[in-house]
């Protein structure tokens, strides 16, 4: 414990403190730091602390945080990385090009075979790192990026030309920001869906999920199982678990700092319903 502060044991670079009934909050990443307080005199203190042991360099009010742009007003705070994309569009010389409305064909079937293997694939895994950090604040792209990192060992033409779309659907959406407003609903809601095994090379199916404290979007994920399901119940299932999974992060973080919060799950599948609400109930998930 340093400067009375404790460790968040749901993430190990958020520190908080409790005295006098404020708040003290820490995020840690290396060498930049974000602090955030219920009093600001709590801040100024702080900051003398860390300017004691450390070599200290105060750029005021956050602007910009790891490549992330931070606005804020008396509606609440917008995060986004469009100079982050700006960049991304100029490096790849898709500065000038025609925008896309969607960041994927719907439906569209890409396999480990579709095209021909690129002889150089270090552009690829060079896009799709890129596009990945991205998505901390695109949960419109998370989907198409995590289809296509799949196929980052062996990519073809077809998979690059999918990425050159996604690159197109930016230009059309430079400026897409996460908002978060000063709402006091704490409470907790995941939705979660899975797509019961289209992916063509091995049948497994891909989880998709969003948790929202109150009405602002906080996680998000798309992914593909560890196992093959054998029934499109069985991998909605899996999915509402994985969301569960993520609820009870999130809501130990709020725990932490500390809010007390319900947490709501939705999902539209009737059978995965019943199967959780009885759990003798296994027949189609024994597998």
């Amino acid at each position: 414990m340093v400067f009375g502060f404790e460790t968040c044991h749901g993430d190990h670079t958020l520190f908080m403190k409790e005295a006098n009934g404020h708040y003290l909050v820490v995020l840690v990443y290396v060498d930049d730091i974000l602090i955030v307080s219920t009093h600001d005199e709590a801040v100024v203190e702080l900051k003398s602390q860390l300017s004691s042991a450390f070599q200290l360099r105060d750029l005021g009010p956050p602007k910009f945080f790891l490549g992330i742009e931070i606005a804020r007003n008396d509606q609440g705070i917008t995060l986004n990385q469009r100079k982050y994309v700006l960049d991304l569009l100029t490096a790849t010389g898709f500065s000038d090009c025609k925008p896309s409305s969607i960041p994927m064909e719907p439906n569209q079937t890409l396999s480990q075979e579709t095209g021909v293997v690129l002889a150089d694939s270090k552009q690829y895994r060079r896009l799709i790192g890129k596009l990945q950090y991205l998505c901390i604040t695109r949960p419109d792209i998370t989907f198409a990026v995590s289809k296509l990192a799949q196929f980052s060992s062996a990519p073809t033409d077809i998979h690059l030309v999918a990425v050159h779309k996604i690159l197109r659907y930016l230009k059309g959406s430079i400026g897409q920001s996460l908002f978060y407003g000063t709402d006091t609903n704490y409470d907790l809601g995941g939705f979660s869906y899975a797509d019961g095994g289209t992916c063509p090379d091995s049948r497994r199916s891909v989880t998709g999920f969003a948790i929202f404290i109150g009405s602002s979007l906080v996680s998000w994920r798309s992914k593909k199982h560890d196992v093959v399901s054998m029934s499109t119940v069985e991998a909605e299932y899996r999915a509402m678990a994985v969301a569960t999974k993520e609820l009870k992060w999130v809501g130990y973080l709020l725990t932490a700092l500390p809010f007390k919060a319900s947490a709501y799950l939705y999902c539209d599948n009737e059978a995965v319903l019943h199967i959780a609400s009885n759990f003798v109930f296994h027949e189609r998930t024994k597998y």
